[in-house]
C-alpha cells in the first residue's frame, strides 16, 4: 500500500468510525456474533477460498496478530520492509467483519486480493465456510490458555467499542464461562478445532508454547508452509515478531484504528503478551470457581493448556 492508499484508508475509518456504535450479538447457527456479521451470514458463509489460501484461526485475543505477522515475514523471507506495506488487516483480510461503507469488509478486501491469501477468522469450527475444508485450504489455529484468554479479552471489550459492552469484571468471568461473548464459547472453540486438527491438516499450536520457544514454533509455521529459510532469516522473524517489536510497529499495533473504535487510553491494543497475567485479576475465590467450571466444561479433553511457564 502506498503512502497515499494508507492515508486514504485511514480517513475513510475515521469518518466511518464516527457513526459506529457498539453492536449487540445476534445468534448465528446457536453462536453469538457481532449483528454487522450475523447481517452479512449469507456472503460469508458462501465464500469460496482458493486451495492456496491460507486460514489463520483462533479465539479472540489468543495471538491472531502475532500469528498473522511471522507468517507474512516467512512467506516474504523475512523481508520487514515488505511486511509494511499495509496495516495486519489489510495485508490479511478479517473473513466475517463488516463494517459500515467507506469501511471495507473482510469480503470486500479479500474479492480485490489474488490468491494465495492470508485469512484471518475468530469463527468456531463450524462456522467456517466449508469451501476451506473441501479446497483443502491450509489452516493455522492458535489456542491461548482459558484464563489470560479471558483478562485479554476483558480488556480488549473495554477498548473496542463496536463489541458489546463488557460490563464489570466480575460479570465477565461468568460472561466467558457460559459463552455468551462475542464468537461465543472459549471451550468449543478451542476443542472444535482440536477435533478435527488431523483430519482438517491443522497446524495446532499453543500460544505459550510461542512465548516459551518462539523459534521452534515459528519452525514448525515454516514447515508446514513448505518453506525453507535460513537460521539467519527464522532468527529475524522472531526478533520482528517478539512482543516488544510489535508493539512498536505501526503496521502491527491498529494505531491507525482511531479512538472512536479502539479507544488506547482504555487500553493498548497490544497490552501485555505475557503468560500468567490472569493471577493479576482473579481473585483466589474466582480462581477456585472458575476452575470448578473448567473442569466440567473440559472433562475427556486431552489438550495439553497451560496457565503458566
Amino acid at each position: 500500500m502506498s503512502n497515499g492508499e494508507e492515508i486514504s484508508c485511514t480517513t475513510a475509518i475515521e469518518k466511518a468510525s464516527a457513526s459506529l456504535t457498539r453492536f449487540p450479538l445476534i445468534p448465528v447457527r446457536g453462536i453469538p456474533l457481532m449483528s454487522c456479521i450475523a447481517e452479512n451470514w449469507d456472503n460469508i458463509w458462501a465464500f469460496r477460498p482458493d486451495p492456496s489460501d491460507l486460514l489463520i484461526a483462533t479465539y479472540p485475543k489468543a495471538g491472531t496478530t502475532w500469528t498473522q505477522e511471522i507468517v507474512d515475514l516467512l512467506l516474504h523471507n523475512g523481508d520487514a520492509e515488505a511486511c509494511k506495506r499495509a496495516p495486519t488487516p489489510i495485508r490479511s483480510p478479517f473473513l466475517e467483519i463488516k463494517f459500515p461503507p467507506p469501511m471495507s469488509s473482510g469480503l470486500d478486501l479479500l474479492t480485490k486480493m489474488d490468491p494465495p491469501r492470508i485469512i484471518k477468522t475468530h469463527l468456531p469450527f463450524q462456522l467456517v465456510p466449508t469451501g476451506f475444508w473441501e479446497n483443502k485450504c491450509k489452516t493455522i489455529y492458535v489456542a491461548r490458555n482459558a484464563k489470560d484468554n479471558l483478562v485479554s479479552y476483558y480488556h480488549f471489550d473495554c477498548m473496542n467499542l463496536t463489541q458489546p459492552e463488557p460490563g464489570p469484571w466480575e460479570g465477565y468471568i461468568h460472561k466467558f464461562m457460559r459463552g455468551e461473548l462475542a464468537w461465543g464459547s472459549w471451550y468449543d472453540h478451542v476443542k472444535g478445532f482440536w477435533e478435527e486438527r488431523k483430519k482438517r491438516n491443522i497446524l495446532y499450536l499453543f500460544y505459550e508454547d510461542m512465548k516459551e520457544n518462539p523459534r521452534h514454533e515459528v519452525e514448525r509455521i515454516m514447515r508446514y508452509l513448505d518453506l525453507s529459510l535460513s537460521d539467519e532469516v527464522i532468527r529475524n522473524i522472531v526478533e520482528l515478531t517478539s512482543f516488544k517489536k510489535m508493539k512498536e510497529n505501526p503496521m502491527a499495533n491498529y494505531s491507525f484504528i482511531p479512538a472512536p473504535v479502539f479507544d488506547p487510553s482504555i487500553s493498548p491494543f497490544m497490552r501485555k503478551g505475557e503468560v500468567g497475567d490472569w493471577e493479576n485479576h482473579f481473585t483466589p475465590e474466582q480462581s477456585k470457581m472458575f476452575d470448578e467450571d473448567y473442569e466440567k466444561q473440559m472433562k475427556g479433553s486431552n489438550m495439553p493448556f497451560r496457565s503458566k511457564i
